[in-house]
């Protein structure tokens, strides 16, 4: 029996075409729009345009907008699984923040392109089949929300684009992917070990995201006060340190109750608490710093975004970032 595909376009590269003078552009209409036809032996699909925005104009709201619309679907139809076209720039950041407020056991799988629809090349289609094909396959139940690029499957958590125009841009460092497409299975070997998940009901707080560098001083972390974020997030040096004047910084933020969560702005390791030096890892974790548990610095923006907008059930943000 045929499964039951829900297909949500959300616009990107992979609905857009390239104009005579090259730039790549929105189309009036979707072109994957009808494709459906050609998903016809794979499954039964429905599909629905929800957005038609480049990737950079998506936000977390509409993040969470793309949310309700999978559950409402799912609470009204029979649904296998639900697929996901969208723009790769922030792609990764989508994938995630479905996996965090999500609790489905079908597949939510999302996939895009590098190359627009009238490329040479163009890899929409191809991805969005793929898509399809795993997302119609028992053994990708469970595996929270995937994204399959480039006959690979990749877990959100992981997943990061790593080039900004090869077609294998998609990739999860020192982890890889946790399985593969070919031209007659989906093969996954491997599942998560264990998931968050997060009731949302709106996004009111705001959370800034910075990269430490060698000489930076704390007037930009200070700054964060003077423009009221409720928390920030610092792809920290190394394990996780940063420079002693930063650490001023981020003890005038801490005092102020203000969540300061770090990350390391290496693109392999976990950051942690080692160095008991002056804005070192562990000297800030004493102050209270949240280190993030292995999760790049814009996802673990969204975990803190979404932590904070917990108002009637507030989350123990410590023991949320450490699970």
């Amino acid at each position: 029996m045929k499964k039951h595909i829900l297909i949500l376009h959300t616009g990107g590269t992979i609905s857009m075409k390239m104009d005579e003078g090259g730039a790549v552009l929105p189309n009036d209409r979707n072109p994957l729009i009808g494709v459906s036809e050609q998903l016809a032996k794979y499954a039964n699909v429905k599909e629905k345009e929800v957005f038609n925005y480049p990737s950079p104009h998506i936000t977390p709201k509409v993040m969470l907008e793309l949310r309700n619309v999978i559950v409402q679907y799912a609470n009204d139809n029979e649904v296998d699984g639900v697929v996901i076209t969208h723009g790769t720039d922030t792609l990764e950041e989508t994938a995630y923040f479905l996996d965090l407020t999500t609790k489905f056991s079908f597949p939510i799988v999302l996939t895009g392109a590098m190359r627009s629809s009238n490329e040479l090349g163009a890899d929409g289609i191809y991805n969005l089949v793929e898509a399809v094909r795993v997302a119609c396959s028992d053994d990708a139940r469970d595996k929270g929300v995937l994204v399959v690029m480039n006959d690979e499957i990749h877990q959100a958590f992981n997943i990061t684009k790593t080039s900004t125009s090869s077609v294998n841009t998609f990739q999860s460092p020192q982890y890889g992917p946790i399985g593969l497409v070919t031209k007659k299975t989906v093969h996954i070997h491997q599942a998560p070990v264990n998931r968050s998940y997060v009731e949302v009901n709106s996004i009111k707080k705001r959370v800034a995201l910075l990269k430490v560098y060698a000489g930076m001083e704390r007037d930009l972390i200070e700054a964060i006060l003077d423009l009221q974020y409720d928390g920030i997030v610092l792809e920290g040096l190394g394990q996780g340190n940063v420079p002693p004047d930063v650490a001023i910084g981020i003890e005038k933020l801490i005092k102020a109750n203000i969540p300061v969560i770090l990350v390391s702005r290496c693109f392999n390791g976990i950051a942690e608490g080692v160095y008991g030096y002056e804005g070192g890892g562990k000297s800030l974790e004493d102050m209270g710093v949240i280190f993030a548990n292995g999760i790049n610095g814009q996802k673990a923006r969204l975990k803190l975004l979404i932590g904070l907008n917990q108002e009637h059930n507030p989350v123990d943000l410590k023991e949320y970032f450490y699970s």
